[in-house]
Order: structure tokens, then sequence, then C-alpha cells
């Protein structure tokens, strides 16, 4: 055993350590860390740590014919990172490269160098299969198995057999402790650059959310001036970003922090950088001021991450985010734009989707002389939007309640339904406001037997429970509850009340003030005075509209009819 190996080997195999160690600030190298490679992806690593293996060839110790070295790291690491078919394909590039420097020990070195591969691999295998991660002890363990299989090889194939042993005696020792080091030392560094892969992209994740949170509002208008400038002024204030600018096909809609002073909103776009990304549709990284393409001599910009923003597969417009000479592009920086620009293009797609919404309800609204109020709609497909990704069967039930809302808005029967009718039209309505605001809103059906049966005027309650949900429940932040009661004063009379305990108001406002404020409540396209005249015009003038209320205590409105007919009726505010 020759101890004085033993220091010039370690020298070597931490120059071939640092050589890795800057594979893996390889942008490529470090995007496939943390997922499952593709064919491609395979390729790039078996051309990485075969580079590896044979650097650690030439970097090694010629000794009695043969060399001491640390090929051994960059075949069983590939294998252990990335299985069995990549530590084979390493194992045969560098095997093969050292069978063509000859020596005497040319094919048992290839030999072994393959089966190292193989060996890495198959423990990767077995680890996975067991949900196990690859950590430095069992890659320490992995490396003195495979130099000890590679002498093992070396005394059964090299000749002549005197010589052989008396090399493995001398070099086995020494290549096995400092070999099985570095490629746990290996292993260590990569799995320190797929965890600040996960910190970069937890950073970025957590960043675009909070962006997203902040400027979903803005982009459902749509890409214009002053959704971009709002759009860019957060993204602005949340990143370390020296300016951002928002442009569409022809002019910068925004641009806030350095450069602003030329870098104008609403001037025409006149870097080079901007044009190219509108026309490739793919992201560009400007490294220094001239590749940005800005003609301001005093301009302090120095480098700049672009991205195009896509609606339906077409480039509406440019993100642009920018350093200055304080700080260079990072990483991070990197990661955060892709996501930013993915998460407007898709906040773009909504906008344009809840656009084409708007205009498909306000069509059908102006055909059906309003009797579909479009906030409503617009509000119901929100919901039903935010459900549909995450719980779908939701989303679903949410779409039949909105279809039967529809039908029953359209049903004409004389203008005369029953009151169970009236209700379930009421628990549609409900059901999607539920949906919209959870905990905040409360139902409580106060039904007398039977009276459920009795013929009222359609839309006679549901533009009153609207009024309660919200004029009276939502503005108060903890919500509250809206209460739907029925029952026969007499076998004359039927009482209907909706009863909210909201913030209620004051009823003794003055006439003009109080008309201000119904115009303002018009529900369903039909009002609190609709209501009234319609009642009114059917039953004479003395049925209506009583409403008593108080301030921070809520509202009750109460109607009453005379009886009518009584027909066979199913009701589902029951369940």
């Amino acid at each position: 055993m020759n101890l004085e190996l033993m220091v010039p080997l370690a020298e070597r195999t931490a120059v071939l350590i640092v050589a890795a160690l800057l594979f893996t600030r390889v942008r490529a190298f470090r995007s496939i860390l943390n997922q499952r490679a593709t064919r491609k992806e395979n390729a790039i690593m078996v051309l990485i740590f075969s580079a590896i293996s044979i650097f650690g060839t030439y970097n090694g110790i010629w000794y009695q014919d043969a060399i001491a070295n640390s090929r051994v790291i960059g075949t069983v690491v590939a294998g252990l990172l990335a299985g069995p078919w990549v530590g084979l394909l390493t194992g045969l590039v560098a095997g093969i490269h050292r069978y063509f420097l000859g020596g005497f020990t040319d094919v048992a070195c290839a030999i072994s160098t393959v089966c190292e591969g193989v060996l890495a691999g198959l423990v990767y295998q077995y680890c996975r299969s067991r949900n196990r991660e690859i950590n430095w002890m069992i890659a320490l363990f992995v490396g003195f198995i495979a130099e000890w299989m590679q002498m093992g090889i070396i005394l059964l194939v090299a000749t002549p057999y005197e010589q052989a042993l008396e090399l493995v005696k001398m070099i086995s020792v020494p290549m096995s402790v400092v070999n099985a080091v570095g490629i746990a030392v290996l292993v260590i560094i990569i799995d320190l650059a797929k965890k600040e892969e996960d910190r970069i992209g937890a950073l970025q994740a957590q960043v675009t959310m909070q962006v997203a949170d902040k400027t979903l509002s803005y982009l459902r208008q749509g890409l214009n001036h002053e959704s971009a400038k709002k759009v860019a002024e957060e993204i602005l204030r949340t990143t370390r970003v020296a300016a951002v600018a928002i442009t569409d096909t022809k002019t910068v809609l925004a641009h806030v922090g350095s450069g602003s002073s030329h870098h104008v909103a609403g001037q025409e776009i006149t870097t080079k950088a901007t044009r190219e990304v509108l026309d490739t549709k793919q992201l560009l990284i400007a490294h220094n001021k001239e590749e940005i393409g800005c003609k301001q001599p005093a301009c302090t910009l120095r480098s700049a991450i672009l991205v195009p923003l896509l609606r339906q597969r077409e480039t509406v417009g440019v993100l642009k985010l920018y350093q200055d000479r304080s700080r260079k592009l990072s990483a991070v920086d990197l990661e955060l734009v892709r996501g930013l620009g993915n998460l407007i293009s898709t906040q773009l797609e909504l906008a344009e989707l809840e656009k084409q919404s708007r205009l498909l309800a306000d069509a059908e609204i102006k055909a059906l002389h309003a009797q579909i109020n479009p906030h409503f709609l617009f509000n119901a497909l929100n919901t039903i939007v935010s459900f549909i990704r995450f719980r779908p069967e939701k989303a679903r039930e949410l779409l039949i309640h909105l279809s039967d809302y529809f039908r029953r808005n359209l049903h004409d029967s004389g203008g005369f339904v029953t009151l169970a009718e009236e209700l379930e039209h009421i628990e549609a309505y409900l059901a999607i406001e539920r949906a919209r605001f959870g905990e905040k809103l409360k139902v409580v059906y106060d039904i007398e037997e039977g009276v459920d049966r009795s013929v009222v005027p359609g839309l006679i309650l549901q533009p009153l429970v609207e009024n309660a949900v919200k004029h009276g429940l939502l503005p108060k932040k903890e919500g509250g509850t809206v209460t739907i009661a029925a029952r026969r004063l007499s076998k004359q009379v039927l009482e209907l009340t909706v009863r909210d305990d909201g913030v209620g108001m004051d009823v003794n406002l003055p006439a003009a003030e109080q008309q201000q404020k119904d115009r303002k409540r018009r529900l369903s396209g039909i009002g609190l005075s609709n209501v009234k005249s319609r009642l009114q015009s059917i039953y004479g003038p003395p049925y209506g509209i009583v409403i008593s209320s108080a301030i921070q205590q809520g509202t009750t409105c109460t109607i009453q009819l005379p009886m009518g007919v009584n027909v066979s009726a199913k009701s589902i505010y029951r369940r």
C-alpha cells in the first residue's frame, strides 16, 4: 500500500470536484435536477459526466504502467443521479476513452468503468423503488464498493497477474478512500444545487402569488395604460429590480423606476430588444446597454429580462424587468419574470373570457329586456371559473344552479308562479352567492307548511333577497343571516317576509335621497319600487311592501297578498 499516492491523488480529485462544481452552475444542468429528465436531458447528463470522467482520467497519476485516477467519480455520480442507462452510457464513453490510452490495465479499467456506472444506476433504482433519497452516506458506500470492484476486475483480467497484484496492493486504499470521499462530496454539492433550485422556485412562487393577489383586479379590465401602470408599480414594489416596463405591440404602456425620464408611457417602442421579443415570442436576456437598445447615453439601465405576454398564442405585449449598475440579474430574476409573464398572460386570457362573457350577457340582457342582472351573471361566472380547477364537482353544481336561475327568470306562465317555484328560484341565486361569500352568508327558511302551494307573482321575493344580501349583509364585515318567511295571517291573506341582520338603513331619509338609494339598489332588472308598483297594479293600492329598518340592526321587508289558488308543487328549500 502506497500512502504517498494519497495526497497527490486527493489534490487532483479536488480539482475534479471544482470542475464538477462549475457544471452545477450551468442552467441546463440545474434545470433537470428536480424533475424526470427527457431523453435529450439524459443525453446532456451523459455528456457532462463523461467529460468529468475523462477529465478524471487525464488528471490521474501514471504508476507502474497504469493510471491512479478519479475517473470513477463521474461514472458513479451519473448512475446515482440519473439511473442505470445514464450510468451505462457514461461508463462506455469513459471506458472506451481509457482503453485507447493503453497500459496493461486498459481492458480491465474499461470493463470496470462500465460496471461501476451500471452498479450506481442499480442503486439509484433500488432507492427510488423505496422512495429514498441518494445521500452522501449512500454515495460514500457505493464509491468504496465500485473501487474495490475495479480492483477485483484488474486482478481477474489484467496480465501479468503478479504485476496486477502489486499494482492493486499499491493503489487500492488511496483510490478507494479518495474517490469514495470525492463521490460523497460531489453528491453533497449537487444536493445543495437542488436545494438552491427549490429555494429559487419557492421565492419566485411567493413573489408571483403576491403580485397575483394585488394585480388580478387590475388586469380584469385588460391590458391598457392604467392596468399596466398599476401592475408595473406592484412588481417594482415587490421585487428588487431597478425598473419595470410593460408594452403592447406598438407603444410603451407603463415604465416605472429608473429610466422613466426617457422611457415614457405612451411613446412608440424604440428598443430593439422589445421588438425582437414581439417578433419571436421568446424570452430574451439583454446583458448590457447595447443589447437593450436604448439610445439615451445617460440611461442607467444595464441589463434586462424580457418576456412576451400572450393571449390565445398571440403576442399582445412585453413585460420587462431591468437592473442598473448597482445589481446584476440573478437566477431568481429569471425565474421570477418567467412566472410573472405566465401569470399576466393567464390573467389576460381570463380577462378576455370575462369580456366575452360580459358581451354575451349584455346581448342576452338586451334581448330579454333586462330580465337578467349583468352584475350577477359576471360574478357567477367568476365564481364558477374559480372552482373549475380545484373543485370541478362544485363548479358543475353551480352551473346547474345558474342555468336553473336563468330558466326560471325566462319562464313565463302569465306572470304567476307557486311560492315553491319562487323559493326554488331564490335558492338557485343563493347557492351561487354562498359559493362566493362562504360563511359570511347564512340563510334561514321559515315556511309554514302548505303555503308553498300558494300562487304569487313571479320575481316578487328574489329582488328583496338580493337586496338583503348585497346591501344588508355584505357591507357588514362578519356577514350575517337572511331569513325568508311565509305564513297565513288568515284564510284570505298570505304574509311574505325577507329579514336580514345587516347594516340597516335610515328609513326617514328625504324623498330625493331615498330615490337615489333606490336607483343604486336595482336588482335583477326589477327595483324595490318596481316590485311595489307590480303588487299594487295586480292587487290594488292596499297591497305593497312595508319596510322597517334600523342602522346596524337590519332590515325587514313584508309583503301581504291575497291567498291564491293552491296547486301541487315540490320544494327544494326544505333540504
